[in-house]
C-alpha cells in the first residue's frame, strides 16, 4: 500500500480526495490536514464520508514523511512551504496554480505578484494527463489543472492534435461554470439568495486560467469568458473557432474519435436524437470523464467545441488521481471508474 497524506482536506477538492483515495485499493490515507477542524472528524466536514473512515484532521505543522503528498491548499501558498512539503514526500501532487505556469513571467502576468519558487517551476508537469501522460509516468512532482482550462483545452484538443484549426485566427470559449468553483468559504456572489437562478457573466476577459490553454494547446489568439449558472457541479466550455479551408465534418469525426480512443476518460457526445444530443455537465457529476461535442460549418469553417466536466473532478481531484496512477504505475483508470449519476 502508497502511504498519502492531504494537506489541507477540509475544502471540496480535498473532499473529493479523500472520497477517491479512501476507496482506493492501492492507496492508504495516513493524515489529513486542517488548522479551522482540527481534531475533527474528517465527515463532520464532508458527511458523504460517514461511515467511510475515522480519520481526524491533523495540525498541519505535525505531518508525517509519507511516500505521496496532495496539497489541496489556497493558491499562493505552496510555493512558499515547496521546500518543506518536498522533505514529507518524494512525489507530490499540488492541486493549486502554483506550479501550472512553466514560466515565471507569465505566473508574475496572470497572477499579479512574483513567484516564491521560480526554481521549482521546471520540476513540476502541467497535470492533464490527456497533455503529458509519458511525462507523468517519470514525474515526482504534479501541477493541479485548472477547471475551466481543463474544459477548454479537453475542447479544442482534438482540433490542434489534428492540424485542423487555421492559424492566427482567434478561439472564443464561453464557460458556463456552477458555484463550487467558488469554493468552500464562499463569498457574498455565492450566497444562496444572490447566486439563485442566476446566469451572471463575472470575468469577460483575462481569466488566469487563460494562461494554461495558450501554455498548453500553442494558441496566442485566445479569449475565455465566465457565466455563473444554477450548477453546484460543472462546467460547460463552447469554444468558437475557425478550421482550415477544406476541412469537413467527416474530418473531424476522425479527429475526435482519435483522442477519445486515446484517452480513457474522453467521450464523445453527437446524437442525433433524445435529449442528450450534447455534452451536458449534469451527467458528470462526480466522475471523471470529459464528454465532448462538435458542430461545424463548412460552407464558413466556423466550428464550436463543446466539452462538459464535473469541475471538482476532471476539473480537479479525479485529475489528480489519475495523475497519480500514472506517476506510480499503476492503471490510470484505477479508482476512478464511477460513471455519474442520472437522474440528479
Amino acid at each position: 500500500m502508497i502511504r498519502a497524506s492531504i494537506m489541507g482536506g477540509s475544502g471540496y477538492s480535498g473532499g473529493e480526495l479523500l472520497r477517491l483515495l479512501i476507496a482506493h485499493p492501492e492507496i492508504e490515507v495516513v493524515q489529513v490536514s486542517s488548522r479551522s477542524h482540527l481534531g475533527e472528524y474528517v465527515y463532520q466536514v464532508h458527511p458523504n464520508l460517514r461511515k467511510q473512515t475515522q480519520l481526524k484532521f491533523s495540525d498541519p505543522d505535525a505531518m508525517q514523511p509519507v511516500d505521496l503528498l496532495f496539497l489541496a491548499l489556497p493558491h499562493g501558498t505552496t510555493q512558499h512551504k515547496i521546500d518543506q512539503f518536498a522533505g514529507l514526500a518524494s512525489r507530490i501532487i499540488d492541486l493549486s496554480a502554483d506550479f501550472r505556469l512553466h514560466d515565471p513571467k507569465d505566473y508574475q502576468h496572470w497572477y499579479g505578484s512574483p513567484h516564491a519558487a521560480p526554481g521549482w517551476l521546471p520540476k513540476f508537469v502541467y497535470g492533464l494527463p490527456e497533455l503529458h501522460r509519458d511525462d507523468l509516468r517519470n514525474a515526482h512532482y504534479a501541477s493541479g489543472v485548472g477547471c475551466n482550462a481543463t474544459a477548454s483545452n479537453l475542447a479544442l484538443l482534438p482540433l490542434v492534435k489534428a492540424g485542423l484549426l487555421e492559424s492566427g485566427q482567434p478561439v472564443i470559449i464561453e464557460l458556463k461554470v456552477g458555484s463550487s468553483e467558488g469554493g468552500a468559504e464562499g463569498n457574498p456572489g455565492t450566497h444562496h439568495p444572490e447566486r439563485s437562478g442566476v446566469v451572471r457573466t463575472f470575468s469577460a476577459f483575462g481569466h488566469r486560467h487563460t494562461a494554461e490553454v495558450i501554455q498548453e494547446l500553442g494558441l496566442s489568439k485566445v479569449t475565455l469568458t465566465m457565466t455563473s449558472v444554477e450548477l453546484v457541479r460543472g462546467v460547460l466550455a463552447t469554444a468558437h473557432a475557425t478550421v482550415k479551408a477544406g476541412v469537413t465534418s467527416k474530418d473531424l469525426w476522425k479527429a475526435y474519435r482519435a483522442t477519445a480512443a486515446d484517452n480513457p476518460f474522453v467521450r464523445i457526445v453527437k446524437e442525433q436524437r433524445g435529449i442528450y444530443r450534447v455534452p451536458e455537465p449534469k451527467v458528470l457529476a462526480g466522475s471523471n470523464y470529459a464528454d465532448l461535442g462538435f458542430e461545424l460549418d463548412e460552407a464558413s469553417g466556423q466550428v464550436v467545441s463543446i466539452c462538459a466536466i464535473d469541475n471538482l473532478m476532471k476539473g480537479a481531484s479525479g485529475t489528480a488521481v489519475q495523475c497519480m496512477n500514472l506517476m506510480l504505475g499503476f492503471d490510470e483508470t484505477l479508482g476512478l471508474e464511477f460513471p455519474g449519476l442520472h437522474p440528479i
